[in-house]
């Protein structure tokens, strides 16, 4: 299991019909480009607490989603 070490942390707006932007330096820092795929998931805590964590998904021509 890997283990990760906070990078950012900022608020982000939400815009119109739940959009968000990634601001500019973590989209350069997680090598995003338009029309790249991202992985998303979102978790629970057992005390009803909330996160939605995104990744860059590494292109795979033979994945089928």
């Amino acid at each position: 299991m890997a283990i990760f070490r906070v990078m950012y942390y900022r608020n982000i707006n939400v815009g119109s019909g739940g959009r968000i932007t990634i601001p500019q330096e973590m989209r350069d820092d997680l090598r995003i480009s338009d029309g790249d795929a991202l992985t998303v998931r979102l978790e629970e805590s057992e005390g009803g607490q909330r996160q939605f964590t995104v990744w860059r998904a590494e292109s795979n021509p033979n994945l089928q989603v």
